[in-house]
């Protein structure tokens, strides 16, 4: 079959393709690749220079995006500009932060329609379980979420409330019957309720006051639900790498689990947070540099399978900087826009390959949500495209970032490798569209 009249041909002396550095000229038509070796014209023909690397676009499947409800925390067309700046081309919403939550059909067809017209990439949604409804779920999954977020403790806001034992229980079998994915903070509440509360400016009390034994229980817990009942589960943001052993395992007996661990736990460590530095607070917490090297191991092991950002933002003042209480301050980083550089900065140091860092950060997460048509470059695929510069140094200003609200915890810090050009379904100012599950 000959080869269309090409809209964009991409040369490209270094691209990732098959989670490998090659050289390769990419041919676009109608928003999708249809050769990896093209010889044809195009209407626009872009040369990639020697320090440059055509990589897909990023799929992050865990945004917190906030609209409706809480737009001045983050809404979507800010933060969809800031996911295609850092080189994010999907992103998943969460359904919490936002009024209403994301727990029946009538608050997704509210949350489609903020997002349908502000998205600059393409824009997915998870739906929720929490206590009553249970009799949602499956019609939720009709109508196109990628699946189930649920807390095991306190959300953080009122009306996303956890689950118990028992509904979590019920709420695996009902997604089983369907096949559907369960996806949960699996922090144990009783652990952290007799944990010391989280008080004052020193790190350290917040660290204590969500363990890592918190994060064990959690996940065991789920682990034998999800072998009783069969259904699927994702381990979200693990930061506790005491887990690992138990999820390999669970993975050798052929339980259906899948985990993501995020940036922020991949880059920092707990003896270099500052007192009163409440910008780092996250749940779980970033944890020691010693736990932080074995989530590397885990990366490389396989055990984990995702790095996405967990971007959770809010307003400034809700980060208490001015008191630096940790117990008061909201706990979650913004890190849509920088995300690919913070995690490229410290896996190259570590002798990883830009390809294990789009394997972990584009093609995985695109398979785990069933995007087989993105995450990578192929033949048949959406053509979203990034020109990423492995070896350019920037220095992250929070006050220039496209997040709405100019807190970071990475401001002021050094990082390698900026993206030059983003293309949506082979277009620079193509708008995003709205996804569905299949």
């Amino acid at each position: 079959m000959s080869v269309p009249d090409l809209d964009l041909i991409v040369h490209a002396p270094r691209a990732i393709v098959d989670g490998v550095e090659i050289s390769c000229t990419v041919g676009v038509h109608d928003g999708i690749v249809v050769s990896i070796d093209s010889r044809s014209s195009a209407t626009e023909v872009v040369q990639l220079g020697p320090g440059e690397v055509l990589i897909p676009g990023l799929v992050d499947t865990h945004v917190h995006v906030n609209e409706p409800g809480r737009t001045e925390w983050e809404g979507f067309a800010s933060a969809t500009r800031a996911a295609r700046a850092g080189g994010i081309t999907t992103i998943v919403d969460m359904p919490l932060n936002s009024i209403p939550p994301t727990v029946d059909v009538d608050a997704l067809a509210v949350k489609r329609g903020v997002a349908a017209e502000q998205a600059s990439v393409d824009v997915g949604f998870w739906g929720g379980a929490v206590p009553g409804n249970l009799d949602q779920l499956r019609p939720l999954h009709d109508a196109g979420v990628f699946g189930f977020k649920c807390f095991l403790l306190h959300s953080g806001v009122d009306e996303f409330p956890p689950l118990s034992a028992a509904e979590l229980e019920k709420a695996m079998i009902e997604i089983a019957a369907f096949d559907g994915l369960l996806i949960v903070h699996a922090e144990d509440a009783a652990t952290i309720d007799a944990a010391p509360a989280p008080t004052g400016s020193a790190y350290s009390g917040f660290l204590n006051s969500r363990p890592r034994s918190a994060e064990n229980r959690a996940i065991a817990q789920v682990i034998d639900l999800s072998r009783r009942t069969g259904c699927r589960v994702h381990i979200l943001h693990l930061s506790s790498a005491e887990a690992l052993p138990m999820i390999a395992t669970a993975k050798r007996d052929g339980i259906r689990i899948t985990v993501e661990t995020c940036p922020h736990y991949l880059c920092f460590d707990a003896e270099h947070i500052s007192s009163g530095a409440t910008q780092f607070k996250c749940c779980p917490p970033i944890r020691e540099a010693g736990n932080r090297e074995l989530l590397w191991q885990g990366l490389a092991d396989g055990v984990i399978d995702t790095v996405v950002t967990d971007h959770s933002p809010c307003t400034v003042d809700l980060k208490q900087l001015d008191t630096g209480d940790f117990g008061d301050a909201w706990g979650g980083i913004a890190s849509l826009q920088i995300s690919l550089a913070a995690v490229w900065s410290e896996a190259r140091t570590r002798g990883f390959s830009l390809g294990d860092v789009v394997r972990w950060m584009a093609t995985n997460t695109a398979d785990q949500v069933g995007l087989a048509d993105r995450g990578r470059i192929a033949v048949g695929c959406t053509a979203d495209l990034v020109v990423f510069a492995p070896d350019a140094s920037f220095t992250v200003d929070a006050q220039t970032l496209l997040h709405k609200n100019p807190v970071s915890a990475y401001d002021d810090r050094t990082l390698t490798g900026m993206v030059r050009r983003t293309w949506v379904r082979g277009s620079e100012s193509e708008r995003g569209r709205l996804l569905t599950r299949g």
